[in-house]
C-alpha cells in the first residue's frame, strides 16, 4: 500500500474506532497496592513545547527494530502490530514487559508524517516498558533503530495525559510536513473492571539521523 494511503487509513481508523481508548482492554492485574502509575504525567498533564533544532529531511519507509531512551534507561525491541479480530489496534503481548509495538499502518519512524509506537505501562508482574513515559522532559532524546541500518533521533517537545473519554485523536495522530513520533501508554486512575482511564502521550520530532 502506498505510504499516503497507509497514513490516511490509519488516521481514519483512529478517529472512528479508537478515540483514545488505547489499552482499555489491557490493564494490569490489580494488586493490593494498586498498579503503578506514571506519576510525573499525572502531576503535570501538560508541558509546553520548547524550541527544536531544524528537522532533517524525511527518510524513506523502513520498519523500526529497537527503541532506546537514555533518560528512562529504556532499551527495547519493537514488534509490528496491526489490528486484532475486533478491528482494534493490537498491542504487544502483555506477558512481555520489555516490548514495544509499532503500528505498521502508519508512517515508519523518520518517514514523513506521524509514527505511532505503543507499550504497556505495567503487567501482572509489575512495571512494563513505558512505565516511566510520563517522566520524559522536553529535549529528551528518543532513538529508533531502523531495519535499513539508520537510527532516527527524535527530541521530545511535550508530554500530556488525556482522559480516554476526551482523547484528542486529531491532535495526537494528525500527519504534518515533518517526521514526528508519538509514544503512547496508559495512565490515570485504574479499576479492575475498566482498566486505566487515561492515556499518556509523548510528542517528539525528528532532529537527527545517524
Amino acid at each position: 500500500m502506498h505510504a499516503t494511503a497507509r497514513r490516511s487509513s490509519w488516521f481514519t481508523l483512529v478517529c472512528v474506532l479508537l478515540l483514545g481508548l488505547f489499552f482499555l482492554r489491557n490493564g494490569s492485574t490489580e494488586t493490593a497496592d494498586g498498579p503503578p502509575r506514571p506519576v510525573a504525567a499525572a502531576a503535570a498533564p501538560h508541558r509546553a513545547a520548547g524550541p527544536l533544532p531544524p528537522a532533517p529531511g524525511p527518510l524513506p519507509h523502513s520498519p523500526p527494530k529497537r527503541i532506546s531512551v537514555s533518560s528512562l534507561r529504556l532499551d527495547a525491541p519493537v514488534t509490528r502490530v496491526g489490528l486484532d479480530d475486533d478491528g482494534w489496534v493490537a498491542t504487544p503481548p502483555l506477558t512481555d514487559n520489555n516490548l514495544t509495538g509499532w503500528y505498521m499502518g502508519a508512517a515508519s519512524p523518520g518517514e514523513r508524517g506521524t509514527s505511532v509506537m505503543v507499550g504497556h505501562v505495567d503487567n501482572a508482574t509489575g512495571p512494563a516498558v513505558f512505565y516511566l513515559l510520563g517522566s520524559l522532559e522536553p529535549g529528551n532524546r528518543i532513538e529508533v533503530a531502523r531495519e535499513d541500518g539508520r537510527t532516527a533521533v527524535f527530541s521530545v517537545y511535550g508530554v500530556e495525559m488525556y482522559a480516554k473519554k476526551d482523547f484528542p485523536a486529531d491532535r495526537v495522530y494528525r500527519d504534518g510536513p515533518d517526521p514526528e513520533l508519538r509514544l503512547i501508554t496508559c495512565g490515570g486512575g485504574y479499576s479492575a473492571k475498566t482498566g486505566y482511564d487515561a492515556n499518556v502521550v509523548a510528542f517528539a520530532r525528528l532532529v537527527d539521523v545517524r
